[in-house]
C-alpha cells in the first residue's frame, strides 16, 4: 500500500526553493540532480532512513519537454501566486510497488505511468497528462523507486527529522476519504482549518521548525 516518500516544495526558480528552506531550517540542501524527461532539477534534503524533502523547480538550462512538466510546473503564473501567498509545500509523493494497479483504479486522478531519471537513478512516476497536481495537490503524487527503494537513506545526513506532516483543510472527513480510497498508509495528521495547506514540523540541530 502506498505509504509517504517525500515532501515536495514547489519553486519558481531553484534558488528561491533552497533559500526558503534555509531561512527556515538553517540548513544548506544539497544539490539533488536533474530529470531530463521533465526539464526540471532539485534539491534534496534527507529527513529520515526512508523520507525526504524535495524543493523542486524548472530546469533553465534544459530543453522543454513534448509533454506537460510535472508538479503544475508549466503553470508558471499559478507557481508564482501559490509562492507568495505562502502556499509553498505543495504536495507529497508516496511510494508503492503497485503502481500501475492504483493508477488504473484512480483514472484519470492519478495521471499515467512514466519513466523518470536522475542520474543513475530510474523509476517510475504517476504523471497527469496536463502535468497537473492531483486535486491540486491533496492527494499525493505515487511513485515506483523500483528494486533500489527509496534514496533518503543514501543522502547527506545533516540531522533533519520529520517529527510531523500534516494537511489542514476546510473538510477534513472529505480528505480521509479521499486518502483511505488511495489506500494511503501514512502518519499524516488531518485537521480542520479555514483553507487546504500542508505543514511540516522538522527537528533539526537548532530547533524545530515548520515549513509550509
Amino acid at each position: 500500500m502506498p505509504h509517504l516518500d517525500h515532501l515536495t516544495i514547489v519553486a519558481p526558480t531553484l534558488q528561491e526553493g533552497v533559500d526558503h528552506v534555509g531561512d527556515r531550517l538553517g540548513l544548506d540542501m544539497p544539490f539533488g540532480g536533474r530529470h531530463p524527461e521533465m526539464g526540471t532539477l532539485n534539491h534534496l534534503l534527507r529527513l529520515g532512513d526512508d523520507v525526504f524533502l524535495e524543493v523542486i523547480a524548472i530546469d533553465p538550462e534544459a530543453a522543454r519537454p513534448a509533454h506537460p512538466r510535472w508538479f503544475g510546473l508549466d503553470d508558471a503564473e499559478r507557481v508564482r501566486r501559490d509562492w507568495d501567498a505562502g502556499h509553498r509545500l505543495r504536495t507529497w509523493v508516496a511510494r508503492t510497488s503497485e503502481l500501475d494497479a492504483i493508477l488504473d483504479r484512480m483514472a484519470p486522478l492519478m495521471g499515467r505511468s512514466r519513466r523518470v531519471s536522475r542520474g543513475d537513478r530510474v523509476w517510475s512516476f504517476g504523471v497527469r497528462d496536463d502535468g497537473a497536481l492531483p486535486l491540486d495537490g491533496l492527494a499525493p503524487c505515487l511513485i515506483d523507486w523500483g528494486e533500489r527503494g527509496c534514496p533518503a537513506g543514501t543522502m547527506p545526513d545533516l540531522g533533519a527529522r520529520l517529527s510531523a506532516f500534516i494537511v489542514k483543510h476546510p473538510d477534513p472527513a472529505a480528505v480521509e476519504r479521499l486518502y483511505r480510497d488511495l489506500g494511503l498508509v501514512s502518519p499524516i495528521a488531518i485537521r480542520a482549518g479555514a483553507r487546504f495547506r500542508y505543514e511540516a514540523v522538522i527537528e533539526t540541530p537548532d530547533g524545530v521548525w515548520v515549513l509550509s
